[in-house]
């Protein structure tokens, strides 16, 4: 299996960062991270398709991880941009067609770049869509949970702290090893001028909830999908709600019989995709859409 390689590139103004898995001629899988997290979260999955043989791609979104945090942060930190990072990205690497495989966040910037609506270039070149826990229209109490704990991230004297700080506000994710919950903290770690540690992201990132309201009512977007959609849900989410992936499933991809629904037991928001419970039914999925 061909090694993992960090990469950086100047997309749409901005230095970002991604992660290369699998074989350069393989597949192309992107796999993109939540809102307040890094492209390494993937790693389990991109592992798991690159030994298939599958290109994985792995960004960091801008302000997140290893990748440059904005300088206008109320014009970058939005869907519509972060539709553009996607379509510069796809240009650097020059993918003709990829599968979307996206976490929370990056579930919808995957289904925004599918609907085609933004960046609709960019449309003909998804081949499917994996929501990881995200839907068209989430839920306001979640949102505020989110907000709460990403907005004001906590500081703490040692990595230690901040791995049982991780532990805690993660723990819907799922069952993860020791190994990564350690892996999880150490990506996703910065250090402070004053020697504290903190959640490697740039906190101005949750201003998209206030000074851009319509990212998160993305029924248009879904509605204009036309490729294979999996719907993965965490059983005991508090972001998808049951009666939105009713929605789903009778308008836009869930209408034509293009929409898969799972539900992911012992997982709320999101699930980790380090099991072969998370990792199998996207593999089959991506395979279905034309592996």
């Amino acid at each position: 299996m061909t090694a993992p390689t960090s990469h950086y590139a100047q997309l749409a103004g901005r230095e970002i960062h991604w992660m290369d898995w699998g074989p350069r001629d393989g597949t192309t899988v992107i796999a993109w991270h939540g809102l307040a997290r890094t492209g390494r979260d993937m790693d389990e999955l991109a592992e798991h398709l690159s030994a298939q043989g599958c290109r994985v791609i792995c960004p960091d979104t801008i302000g997140r991880g290893l990748s440059q945090w904005s300088r206008e942060p109320d014009r970058e930190y939005c869907h519509a941009f972060y539709a553009e990072l996607a379509m510069a990205l796809f240009d650097e690497l020059r993918i003709e067609r990829a599968h979307w495989v996206g976490t929370s966040m990056g579930g919808a910037i995957g289904l925004v770049c599918a609907g085609g609506l933004l960046q609709p270039k960019i449309k003909a070149r998804i081949a499917s869509l994996v929501l990881n826990d995200m839907a068209p229209r989430i839920a306001d109490a979640a949102v505020q949970r989110i907000r709460a704990y990403a907005g004001k991230p906590p500081a703490f004297d040692t990595v230690r702290e901040l791995e049982d700080f991780f532990r805690t506000v993660y723990k819907p994710y799922g069952w993860l090893s020791d190994a990564q919950w350690r892996r999880l903290t150490e990506t996703s770690t910065r250090r402070l001028p004053d020697g504290r540690v903190t959640p490697h992201y740039d906190p101005a990132m949750v201003r998209q909830f206030e000074v851009h309201p319509e990212d998160f009512d993305l029924w248009s977007h879904y509605d204009a999908i036309e490729v294979p959609v999996l719907c993965l849900r965490g059983a005991e989410s508090d972001l998808v709600l049951p009666e939105v992936i009713e929605q789903m499933r009778v308008r836009g991809p869930g209408a034509d019989r293009r929409l898969s629904v799972l539900e992911v037991e012992g997982c709320g928001h999101a699930p980790a995709l380090n099991t072969p419970a998370h990792l199998q039914p996207i593999e089959q999925h991506i395979r279905a859409a034309g592996f």
